[in-house]
C-alpha cells in the first residue's frame, strides 16, 4: 500500500462499473466497498446517515459514486426513483465531501446531450437531455458543482464490462439463440471498458492528490474510448471476435441486418450522435485512450474463454 495512502469510499460496489472500480481503486489506499443493499441512493436520507455513520470511524479522503439508475426507458415513468438516485442522492454525496475535505468522482453520461449533428460533444457544449435519465444525469452534475469544490465528472458512453449486463453480452446470447439479428445502425459512439474508465480515474485522483479546492482541473471530463461505430458495427465487430474465439453461435456479422432508430421504437428518445470529445481529458492530464476495440476485445478474451474452456 502507498504510503498515507487514501481512504476511498465506494458506492455502487455490485454494479458493472463498480465490481471494476473496487479492484482498481486499491493502487490507491484503502477502498470501503459499498453494495445497493449497504447503501442504497434510493433514499437519501438514509443515505447521509449510513454515511455519516460509516465516516466516525473510516474518515474518507475520497468518494466514489459508480451507483445510479440507469435503466433509460424506465425513467420515463420511474421519474421520482431516477431523480432521488440520480440527482438527490449525489447532492447529499457533495455535501458531505464538502463537509469531510474530501474529493468526489462521479459518473455521467452523453445523454446530457440531445445527439444533434456529428461533430463530438465538448464539455462546454450547451447540454439538452431528450430523456428523464438524461435530465437527472444533468441535474446530478449540476448538484455536484454546486457543492463540492473537489469534483471530478467523468461523462462517459456505451460502457461495457464483463461484469454485469450490457449491449455485448446481450449480442453473445441472442446470437447463440437465433439465426438473424437486426441492430441499430445510426446512432454512433464508442463503447468504453469499465477497465478503462476504472484506470483513467485511479491516474486522475494520483495527479489530483493535493490539489486545492480552487485548481481549475476539478470539473467535467469526457471520458470514452477513441474511435467511433454504429450499434450495428459494433454487433458485427462483437460477434467476429467470438467466432474467431471459439464461440458457438448461430448469427455470423452477415446475418446482423441495420435498420434505423425510427424501426426500433422504445420509450426513451435515444441520442444519434454519442461521439465525446476527449481532448481536454487528454492534454490536461496527458492520457492516451486507446481504440475502442482493445477493451472490447480484451472482454471477449476473457468471456470466451470462460465459456469454451470450462
Amino acid at each position: 500500500m502507498k504510503s498515507s495512502a487514501q481512504r476511498l469510499l465506494l458506492l455502487g460496489a455490485n454494479g458493472q462499473l463498480g465490481h471494476q472500480l473496487e479492484v482498481s481503486l486499491q493502487h490507491l489506499g484503502e477502498v470501503k466497498a459499498l453494495t445497493r443493499a449497504q447503501a442504497n441512493l434510493a433514499n437519501p436520507a438514509t443515505l447521509r446517515e449510513t454515511l455519516g455513520h460509516i465516516a466516525k470511524t473510516f474518515h474518507p479522503t475520497v468518494i466514489v459514486n459508480a451507483a445510479a439508475y440507469t435503466a433509460v426507458d424506465k425513467a420515463q415513468t420511474e421519474t421520482e426513483l431516477a431523480h432521488g438516485v440520480n440527482v438527490e442522492s449525489p447532492a447529499v454525496l457533495a455535501e458531505l465531501a464538502k463537509a469531510w475535505n474530501a474529493t468526489l468522482v462521479h459518473y455521467s453520461t452523453d445523454y446530457v446531450f440531445d445527439g444533434s449533428g456529428t461533430q463530438p460533444w465538448q464539455e462546454s457544449d450547451a447540454t439538452h437531455p431528450l430523456s428523464v435519465y438524461g435530465q437527472t444525469k444533468r441535474d446530478g452534475e449540476i448538484a455536484i458543482a454546486a457543492h463540492c469544490p473537489k469534483h471530478l465528472i467523468f461523462r462517459t458512453s456505451w460502457v461495457v464490462g464483463t461484469h454485469g449486463t450490457n449491449f455485448l453480452k446481450t449480442m453473445l446470447r441472442l446470437s447463440a439463440e437465433r439465426d438473424a439479428l437486426r441492430v441499430v445502425a445510426d446512432q454512433i459512439g464508442a463503447p468504453t471498458s469499465t477497465e478503462l474508465l476504472a484506470e483513467v480515474t485511479v491516474a486522475l485522483l494520483q495527479a489530483m492528490r493535493n490539489a486545492a479546492d480552487n485548481d481549475a482541473r476539478w470539473g467535467v471530463y469526457h471520458l470514452a474510448a477513441s474511435g467511433e461505430v454504429s450499434w450495428h458495427g459494433y454487433a458485427q465487430h462483437v460477434i467476429a471476435g467470438a467466432l474467431l474465439r471459439g464461440a458457438k453461435l448461430k448469427v455470423t456479422p452477415e446475418a446482423v441486418s441495420p435498420i434505423t432508430t425510427a424501426e426500433y421504437p422504445v420509450p426513451a428518445p435515444r441520442p444519434l450522435n454519442s461521439r465525446l470529445n476527449t481532448h481536454k481529458l487528454q492534454t490536461t492530464f496527458g492520457i492516451a485512450l486507446p481504440a475502442w476495440q482493445v477493451g472490447v476485445d480484451a472482454i471477449l478474451d476473457q468471456l470466451i474463454s470462460k465459456t469454451t474452456h470450462d
